[in-house]
């Protein structure tokens, strides 16, 4: 199967090359605006889907709303018609078509050419009205807030929230990619349709602002959004493909003694925090207990003993721990606990808190095993 996209370097396009080329069955013909209409005439007798994306959107001048959007929607249709194929049709429209502004109104022209050409018999076309995307590579202080937002965020800059109430619908790219192999999948039809609408997420601008600038800060807070949210992780996601290329890695505040040293990872009131430590040889961590708190102790390098003692109690509890077992040990509150290096080399252990540690408030209570 041949499936020919116009806009084929914009957004949409670079994310549908993506998921299409992982069809291996899929040979995908890219059109965009460096191309010549003979070569587009050469490509629509091969193709069999044409996803039609390119558009303007900003353009220097209001006259190229009509002669893109609706123009070239136009020729393509002219030319299938003169050269007798009936490949599937999917146009990427917008929410804007409902409004009388000149892109909203070039559009519901598109469509209607494409309205046109199916009622005379020419295979299927579909038609998407597209809310507000977002997601990798789209072009920053362009036409998506989402994208200037990430960008701009990443590197510092300076963002403008024209009124932190205003709310927009944001469709993640992942949602559109999803119903787009879904329409390659389809058996074939005939006629024209309107696509059911995608989901969506309400947001307003000053949520989407906070949000983005939560993940830009993480680096230094370490805390986590709420992942549970589909919404939130694909927003992580597209902040992540805004960061400069040199700005992947970042170090953490390393707190270093006689003992080793301990870094905090992440840590959020979802999930607790996570943090992980070297330990030198001969060397006990620990000595305390907690009356709510719970951790998990697990050891990646080197050998230990973890040791336990009820607090009203004698007995002592040891459990030998080496990195090469990944084995997980739980501490219960009202034991008191240590972890002692007893390996010649350095330990590593990986730890994780059901609480992230508050001076105000830590639940840590002295007291030797």
């Amino acid at each position: 199967m041949k499936v020919l996209i116009t806009g084929a370097k914009g957004f949409v396009g670079k994310n549908l090359c993506a998921s299409l080329r992982l069809h291996p069955n899929i040979e995908v013909l890219l059109y965009d605006i460096d191309n010549t209409p003979s070569e587009l005439e050469v490509m629509l007798e091969q193709s069999d889907v044409i996803f039609h994306i390119a558009a303007v959107h900003r353009p220097q001048q209001v006259e190229e709303f009509n002669t893109v959007n609706v123009g070239l929607t136009s020729l393509i249709c002219e030319k299938l018609i003169k050269i007798g194929r009936t490949p599937k049709i999917i146009l990427t429209s917008s929410i804007h078509a409902e409004l009388d502004n000149p892109y909203g109104e070039s559009k519901r022209g598109a469509e209607e050419e494409l309205k046109n050409y199916a009622d005379v018999g020419f295979g299927e076309s579909v038609v998407y009205r597209l809310n507000h995307l977002f997601g990798k590579w789209s072009t920053p202080n362009h036409h998506s807030v989402t994208a200037t937002f990430c960008y701009n965020i990443a590197r510092d800059l300076p963002i403008q929230v024209s009124n932190p109430a205003n709310e927009l619908r944001l469709t993640y790219i992942d949602e559109v990619m999803s119903a787009f192999i879904a329409e390659v999948d389809a058996p074939a039809a005939h006629g024209f349709r309107f696509a059911e609408s995608l989901p969506s997420h309400a947001i307003t601008l000053g949520m989407l602002a906070d949000l983005i600038r939560g993940f830009h800060a993480h680096r230094q807070t370490l805390m986590l959004a709420d992942y549970s949210d589909p919404f939130v992780r694909a927003l992580y996601a597209t902040y992540l493909s805004y960061l400069d290329t040199d700005d992947f890695g970042y170090g953490l505040d390393i707190k270093s003694d006689n003992r080793g040293s301990l870094a905090e990872f992440i840590k959020s009131p979802y999930i607790g925090q996570l943090f992980i430590s070297r330990t030198n040889p001969g060397i006990t961590r620990g000595n305390h207990y907690h009356q709510t708190k719970t951790e998990k102790f697990m050891v990646v390098q080197g050998e230990g003993v973890i040791r336990f003692r009820h607090i009203n109690g004698t007995e002592v509890l040891e459990y030998p721990v080496r990195g090469e077992e990944y084995r997980v040990v739980d501490i219960p509150p009202g034991y008191t606990h240590h972890i002692e290096n007893v390996g010649t080399g350095e330990m590593v252990t990986l730890f994780w808190s059901s609480n992230f540690f508050d001076p105000d408030a830590p639940d840590t209570y002295f007291e030797a095993v």
